[in-house]
């Protein structure tokens, strides 16, 4: 995958987490987005980055948001 098309498919995964869990601020999905992000820096295979992102994201939420 592009890096343009990564980074618009990382922007998009922030758009579909902080529609879902509104309650947390904007700069918090975009910090644990990044920390996430950073996990897979330097993995050759890029295709499936933006998805294991957004399921390890969405996952943490999930975890505090019950808590």
């Amino acid at each position: 995958m592009p890096i343009e098309d990564e980074s618009k498919a990382i922007d998009e995964v922030v758009d579909r987490i902080a529609t879902r869990f509104p309650d947390v601020p904007s700069e918090q999905v975009h910090e644990q987005v990044d920390t996430a992000l950073a996990e897979f820096e330097g993995s050759a295979v890029r295709d499936f980055v933006p998805v294991l992102v957004e399921h390890k994201v969405t996952d943490e939420m999930r975890k505090h948001t019950e808590s």
